[in-house]
């Protein structure tokens, strides 16, 4: 059973990890994963499988992800499942301890790689009561911390929660890019034969790079993309100079509007240019500030594989995959800007297209596999508008 404390700094016998909240909850449990500690915001995930993906996905970059669903683990880990050689989240809070590996793709215990990720886990959480609190108060700062021997300074640990600044505000894209430019030819997975490679080019595409899942980038090669990617500073002087027959902006984590320095800029330029742009996630807030439209911080985002959304040109419900805690704001889009999909749970904006220009990008995740390629759709959209462009 789950071994929970809200109001005591002292741990229950046989605590070795804690999860302490700036707002004064103190969750215990046992520790998995790495030793050590970390802060970050508390979210929620709602998925029932692919957490190896979602422990390596970039946009989790100063986050602790709780999983709502209590048996992770069950399909072990693999090193074929990832989304990024080194994770940026800052942990995971689980329900019951990690399970057995019960898969034929597994390569290892889902602990031993979390140890090798040095990603910091609690187990033994009462994770519905968590979940509600975040969703009733938004999503906390908290900070993770295993220890072996159950020794935490409960006042130091909430001290650090609640001096850390938030994602408000914080630039994390500069943290998950590439350090250079280079070429990428992998495309989709196939029983028995694994990844396979680009064979015949149908366009060229820079990528740039957010903190892009790898998947998304062999979605684009499965379709005939010779994909350059380019690190998240790239201006677009260096992205032009390419020649590209289209851009695709990534995914990532953070503040889109921090990004304004270089990436805002960059995209404006690129619009302007004529060339068609895709963007997913992170990427369409971004190409949305660029058209001059606005964001905001969610109550406690969007986590999960199972939301709905409509796409309002074709009436079409896809069930997406989504990991945002940013929105943008439907009311701030200008006159040759509109709204293409939403979110049948809040009916927050989760698409836009310009109506002047070849420019579109989504809020959820068309690589991932929840329906299981509901929004596939989206990437021959981008190759049709690279199509009527050339």
């Amino acid at each position: 059973m789950p071994n929970q404390t809200m109001t005591t700094g002292q741990p229950p016998p046989g605590s070795t990890a804690a999860l302490i909240l700036a707002d004064g909850g103190i969750f215990w449990g046992r520790g998995i994963g790495a030793v050590g500690s970390a802060v970050g915001e508390v979210c929620f995930n709602t998925a029932i499988t692919g957490y190896q993906e979602i422990l390596s996905d970039p946009s989790y970059a100063g986050q602790i992800i709780t999983f709502t669903f209590p048996h992770i683990g069950n399909t072990g880990a693999n090193a074929e499942d990832i989304e990024t050689l080194h994770p940026a989240a800052r942990g995971c809070v689980l329900r019951a301890a990690i399970t057995q590996p019960s898969n034929f793709r597994a390569t290892r215990h889902l602990d031993a790689w979390m140890r090798d990720h040095n990603l910091i886990g609690i187990a033994g959480v009462d994770t519905r009561r968590l979940t509600r609190r975040i969703r009733e108060a938004g999503a906390p700062h908290g900070v993770i911390a295993h220890d072996p021997a159950g020794s935490f300074d409960v006042a130091a640990m909430r001290g650090q929660a609640t001096r850390w600044p938030g994602l408000e505000g914080m630039d994390l894209a500069k943290t998950v890019t590439c350090d250079a430019p280079h070429e990428w030819t992998e495309t989709g997975w196939t029983l028995g034969q694994g990844y396979g490679r680009l064979k015949a080019k149908r366009h060229k595409v820079v990528a740039v790079d957010f903190g892009a899942k790898r998947n998304i980038l062999r979605c684009l090669a499965a379709l005939g993309c010779a994909v350059t990617v380019v690190p998240a500073t790239a201006s677009a002087q260096d992205i032009l100079r390419l020649e590209p027959d289209g851009v695709f902006l990534s995914n990532g984590p953070g503040d889109p509007a921090a990004t304004g320095e270089y990436a805002i800029p960059a995209v404006q330029a690129i619009i302007q240019s004529g060339t068609p742009i895709f963007g997913i996630c992170l990427g369409y807030q971004i190409l949305a500030l660029a058209l001059g439209a606005r964001t905001q911080k969610m109550h406690h985002g969007h986590h999960g594989a199972n939301h709905p959304v409509q796409d309002l040109q074709t009436g079409k419900v896809e069930i997406t995959s989504q990991n945002h805690g940013f929105v943008v704001l439907p009311d701030s889009l200008p006159e040759y800007v509109e709204m293409t999909h939403k979110s049948l749970f809040d009916g927050t904006m989760e698409g836009l297209r310009a109506t002047d220009r070849p420019v579109f990008g989504v809020q959820h995740h068309p690589e991932a596999s929840p329906g299981p390629q509901d929004s596939h759709y989206l990437f021959d959209r981008f190759m049709a508008m690279m199509d009527g462009h050339a």
